[in-house]
């Protein structure tokens, strides 16, 4: 044993036998305060035997039957995995036909001549080992006869028509169906009486294979796979039962307990069968452990009362069935301890404003204290919906304001003692950029500055970076960098993109961004400036293997002196006609030393650079043919990375031809399991940029390294990288999921995280699937809309926030990887209190009277809890719109109409109404009416007449929607009919007078043009005729411009119109170019041709859509790819469609004048049929390359 550790160590490299430590183990920690136990831990040796030597006989199967080819490996362990290859050491193709079956054997449906082999091998390796174990290669002879019988399905295995299948909770169950027959039949699952398992069902091995991840005790019941082809059908069904070892319900959890205090461990499981529960202290059995009067032992509970110090011990449950057991320990510590605060005294946090605060008080005692927060040194009690308060002492202000400044003292107390602790909060300011930088458009060679004003808390240190198109500043001393500004000289089109401010402080960060564009300053008239002539008179001197210099002489400057000049190489022998940049020099330098690569065929060419632009490339110099050499260096951006649960694809960028270094090139991949010691596995692959490793176990890390290498020998030895197989869904839902209700619209949900071997992937993060089941206050379901919050990363907690009040939700959590969603854990439900509720749907007035008014209102649409009743306010409002006392209603919440009586007569009175839960009002819906003057003077309104018109005009609810360079002005109006408007506008803050525009007509709206962009505006609307009639004034401030404005060229009309004429004219010439080319006369020559066309020449080629062309006698058409011309110089019938055999009598044929044929085809001959694969038709190209593969 390590000393100062439990660890045990077992060494067999000096000699040892494993044999000699097969057994079970256990381990036991102790001290006074009791003894904590293990698990039991077996340590079996691994085994890997040798194949019994076996004759066998080879296999004679006529064509059509079924054969299975036996595996039957040596017992090893753990279990070999079984794979077929041949002599060559190639994995046998498998499909629906021949496929391999959980036992190793290899089964045919039905054998097919091609089957024929000798080389047929078993191979079984043993993992642990690393050893392979070879079967003797197994022949098969397929012999045909005439006809081949077709048969309907029987299935090879299992037998019979039905067998039982037994597998453990949480296992992967695997059923297997293989068929014979021919055709070869086809495989199909189901589950008798319900459905496969969606999201845990997989199918294998062509649909032989039923896979279902994760088997619970809901998965039992009898599944049968159907064989079928047009002959028939079979069935087996295989009857499954799932049995569970025992798992837990509620582990036993550690417990503090002080002198006196009553306590439980409680220890369930679930197993099928049942499991059992024992108990232990200190790792003996209960039963005979010593006494303790305050324990009691009642099943899968242990009941303490009163308990002592003595009382401390480690006490283990055990749970167990026939196939396994669980065992955990729980530590029952009797303590007693006074509070104590670990949160460091007077800490200072600092927040931004409008964000959450978090406030900490972490504590210890026994019995668990009690925390209580104040605010202020002699502050009230925190509580209230504005405060959430968490089990671990910690206080959080969901939203920070400038009034939650100050100090905060948490106060823990218990039975033996209180303690406090005061910390502090500041809220700060949050950083604003107040002048943002702008869109600039400069000539070249001037000067251009960006602003970036900011404003922030006076008690933060901010600091400001420019970044230009994301990136960090160019090192030039052009580039000026002020406190407010960013100023660029001497601008270049280099210059050219997006400048970005960026202010950080401790606590937050702000950023704008601008463009600039670089145009071209005007030439002045005097002078002509251009681009530099080209160089010329390029040589090549002191010829090396690794380098070379190069000269010329520079042509004309054109008024502007060349800054430098670029040297570009063309290699012939990779990428002939492509020219890559090799290096740059000054414009006053004319000779350069250049570094070569081996096997490369160099040409060089110089472009002379001005502040004008390029110059035109010179003409390429000679080539230089550099020698071969081993690669310099290996390939890059080497990844391992699965696309399949049981594969690792590793892929690379390959080099660059002139990289190679030499001919040949190829790549070494070697890789080996991470943490395993294991050998490398390496292969050498061709010129290509992937290799899939296949058979690996699910997402696990693999060392990887790639070499290049060519015929001269290998580059250096790579680097390692990591990968990882291919990824799987998530086999286990997460769980003890719980929901902490912080008030009627947020609530957090906490979950217990999932074990990272069960994510069988890169962790992403976890879903919360949450919906809505009812409203508590209308009983009535809805449809069912759900709501999905991703976290990312490994968290286990988050915020469900824009929970409707008093309503009952579920949710669910789900883990994700890069595969997908793991199963969702069960159904979580949980209730938001009663909130505020909405304002009511809608409040009418009517029935006006001399001294009464008639109220109708609707309900709140959104109740948030039971109403208990409605709150309506009123109060006069004189000729001056001065507002008279409050008077103040409480209505019982079954009402739905009043009658106001007892009102001053023609008096306009506003009314408020809102509705009130047990929480408190919602918001108020408002609404104004008139009594009347006199019964006789003015009519009543007619029934649904609405609202009463005022007695006196009035604009209100003045509203603007503004644009860049124009505003949508709209209002209300009430009062006389036929009123004419004018809109009245200037700048907001300027003392110039106010604008005034004429609406015409009696429109509500008018439009407001030619405004100028990010300007406020302020806005009245007024009556003619009526003197100081107008509304109040509303300020609406325009959009900024537009960054830059780019024309859609596609979308020009001019641009449309020239495309369609282009295309027109290109249609035209076609057609005058095909009636061309196929006018001629209808002697007997063209009716012949016209008769006999050659099959690669029609009017539409179906491969590639063109047309095909007619070539008379004097277009001297070449052989056709493809054709050969005999050593005799003649050309034989089979070889051309266009002998002239078929038009008349052999090569002697004679023609007239005109070129027709002297007998009109007295003798042709019958065209013979092509024998094999000598047709003259010509490869297509695709052909061709399909046949090269």
């Amino acid at each position: 044993m390590k000393p100062n550790s439990g660890t045990l160590v077992i060494n067999i490299m000096n000699g040892g036998k494993a044999e000699a430590y097969e057994g079970v183990y256990q381990c036991t920690a102790r001290n006074e305060r009791g003894a904590a136990i293990s698990n039991n831990i077996v340590i079996r040796p691994s085994r890997s035997p040798l194949w019994t030597k076996e004759k066998l006989e080879p296999n004679q199967v006529r064509e059509g039957d079924s054969l299975v080819l036996h595996c039957r490996p040596p017992v090893g362990l753990p279990p070999p995995i079984i794979f077929w290859m041949d002599n060559a050491f190639q994995r046998l193709p498998q499909s629906e036909r021949v496929s391999q079956g959980l036992n190793g054997d290899l089964y045919f449906s039905n054998v097919q001549p091609e089957d024929t082999r000798e080389d047929y091998i078993c191979y079984a390796r043993f993992n642990h080992t690393q050893t392979i174990q070879q079967k003797q290669p197994i022949s098969v002879k397929v012999f045909s006869t005439k006809p081949v019988t077709e048969r309907p399905p029987i299935l090879l295995t299992p037998t019979g028509t039905t067998s039982n299948k037994v597998e453990l909770r949480g296992n992967v169950l695997l059923l297997e169906c293989i068929a014979a027959g021919l055709p070869t039949p086809v495989i199909r699952w189901i589950k008798e009486g319900g459905e496969l398992p969606a999201n845990r069902t997989l199918f294998e091995n062509f649909k032989k294979t039923l896979k279902i991840i994760d088997v619970s005790e809901a998965d039992s019941g009898n599944y049968k796979c159907i064989a079928r082809n047009i002959l028939g059908s079979t069935h087996h069904v295989i009857s499954v039962t799932v049995k569970a070892a025992p798992y837990w319900i509620t582990a036993p959890r550690n417990l503090v307990l002080s002198p006196g205090e009553d306590g439980t461990l409680i220890c369930r499981a679930n197993g099928n069968p049942k499991p059992s529960i024992s108990w232990l202290a200190n790792g003996v059995p209960i039963a005979i452990a010593p006494e303790d009067p305050s324990r009691k032992v009642d099943g899968d509970t242990i009941i303490f009362s009163a308990v002592q110090e003595r009382s401390s011990a480690v006490y283990q449950c055990n749970a167990s069935n026939e196939y396994g057991y669980l065992l955990a320990n729980a530590f029952v510590n009797v303590l007693a301890e006074p509070p104590r605060i670990l949160t460091p005294a007077n800490k200072l946090y600092q927040v931004i404003l409008d964000s959450p605060a978090l406030i900490d008080c972490a504590y210890f005692g026994s019995p668990k204290p009690e925390i209580e927060w104040f605010k202020g040194v002699k502050g009230s009690i925190l509580r209230g919906n504005e405060y959430v308060f968490h089990d671990n002492g910690t206080l959080e202000i969901p939203v920070a304001q400038k009034d939650s400044t100050g100090t905060y003292t948490c106060v823990a107390r218990n039975e033996l003692g209180k303690i406090q602790n005061e910390v502090q909060l500041e809220v700060k300011d949050p950083t604003m950029i107040i002048k943002q930088p702008e869109y600039k458009v400069i000539q070249r060679y001037g000067h251009v500055s960006f602003e970036c004003i900011i404003k922030h808390d006076s008690t933060l240190i901010p600091t400001v970076i420019w970044l230009k198109d994301n990136d960090e500043l160019p090192d030039d001393e052009r580039f000026l960098v002020g406190k407010d500004n960013l100023t660029i000289m001497n601008v270049t089109d280099k210059d050219d993109g997006t400048y970005t401010c960026i202010v950080n402080t401790t606590l937050d960060s702000v950023s704008a961004s601008a463009v600039l564009t670089v145009v071209a300053a005007p030439p002045t008239p005097a002078i002509i400036y251009a681009r530099p002539n080209p160089p010329f008179d390029l040589e090549l001197t002191g010829q090396l293997e690794r380098s070379i210099e190069l000269s010329w002489i520079p042509g004309d400057e054109n008024n502007s002196p060349i800054t430098s000049f670029v040297i570009e190489y063309e290699d012939g022998l990779h990428e002939p006609g492509v020219w890559h940049y090799q290096t740059e020099v000054p414009g006053s330098q004319t000779t350069v030393q250049l570094k070569l690569s081996p096997y490369v065929n160099y040409s060089f060419r110089v472009i002379a650079v001005n502040e004008i632009g390029r110059s035109q490339p010179s003409e390429p110099s000679e080539q230089y043919l550099t020698k071969s050499a081993n690669p310099d260096e290996n390939p890059s951006n080497v990844q391992g990375i699965g696309s399949e649960p049981d594969n690792l694809v590793i892929t690379w960028e390959s080099l660059k031809g002139f990289q190679s270094n030499g001919p040949g090139l190829q790549y070494k991949v070697s890789w080996r399991q991470k943490d395993v010691d294991d050998e490398w596995t390496s292969v050498v692959v061709a010129n290509v940029s992937k290799y899939i490793v296949s058979g690996t176990p699910t997402f696990v890390p693999y060392e990887i390294k790639v070499q290049a290498l060519n015929d001269l020998g290998y580059a250096p030895e790579p680097s390692e990288v990591i990968g990882h197989s291919g990824e799987d869904l998530p086999m286990v839902a997460p769980g003890n999921v719980q929901v902490h209700v912080i008030n009627s619209t947020l609530a957090k949900v906490h979950w217990d995280p999932v074990p990272l071997k069960s994510v069988r992937g890169h962790l992403q993060g976890y879903k919360v699937y949450y919906w809505k089941v009812q409203s508590l206050s209308r009983r009535s379901k809805r449809h069912i809309e759900k709501k999905i919050l991703t976290f990312r990363g490994n968290k286990t907690f988050g915020m469900l926030p824009g929970l409707e009040p008093y309503s009952s939700y579920k949710l669910n959590v789900r883990v994700v990887n890069g595969k997908g969603e793991g199963p969702a854990s069960p159904d979580k439900v949980f209730k938001t209190p009663e909130g505020v509720p909405s304002s009511p749907s809608f409040l009418k007035i009517t029935n006006p009277t001399l001294d009464s008014l008639t109220l109708e209102w609707g309900s709140p649409t959104h109740p948030n809890g039971v109403l208990i009743s409605y709150i309506l306010k009123f109060q006069p409002i004189n000729n001056t719109h001065e507002l008279g006392p409050l008077v103040e209603i409480r209505i019982p919440a079954n009402e739905s109409s009043l009658i106001l009586k007892n009102l001053n007569y023609s008096t306009r009175y506003k009314f408020y109404f809102n509705a009130q839960t047990s929480v408190g009002s919602g918001s108020q819906i408002t609404e104004e009416a008139v009594t009347i003057m006199d019964e006789a003077g003015i009519p009543r309104p007619a029934v649904g007449a609405g609202k009463v018109q005022p007695l006196y005009p009035r604009i209100r609810n003045v509203t603007t929607a503004a644009a860049e360079t124009y505003a949508n002005i709209s209002w209300e109006y009430e009062g006389p009919d036929h009123a004419n408007f004018y809109v009245e506008y200037g700048v907001a803050g300027s003392k110039e007078d106010w604008k005034k525009e004429i609406v015409n007509g009696s429109r509500s709206f008018f439009v407001l043009k030619g405004l100028t962009p990010g300007t406020a505006y302020k806005v009245r609307v007024g009556a003619e005729g009526l003197s100081g009639f107008r509304s109040s004034e509303d300020v609406f401030e325009t959009g900024p411009a537009m960054a830059s404005r780019q024309v859609d060229i596609a979308t020009q009309g001019w641009f449309i119109g020239l495309m369609c004429a282009v295309a027109l004219l290109i249609l035209i010439l076609l057609i005058v170019c095909f009636i061309r080319r196929n006018k001629g006369g209808k002697y007997p020559v063209k009716e012949k041709e016209d008769a006999h066309a050659d099959p690669e020449i029609q009017p539409m080629k179906e491969d590639d859509g063109t047309f095909g062309e007619y070539s008379d006698a004097e277009d001297h058409k070449p052989l056709k790819k493809g054709s050969r011309t005999p050593s005799d110089r003649t050309v034989k019938k089979e070889d051309s469609d266009d002998s002239l055999v078929d038009y008349g009598e052999g090569v002697n044929g004679q023609f007239n004048e005109d070129g027709s044929f002297i007998g009109q085809y007295s003798g042709k001959k019958e065209k013979e049929p092509a024998e094999g694969n000598e047709s003259s038709e010509a490869p297509s190209p695709v052909n061709a390359m399909n046949s090269f593969v």
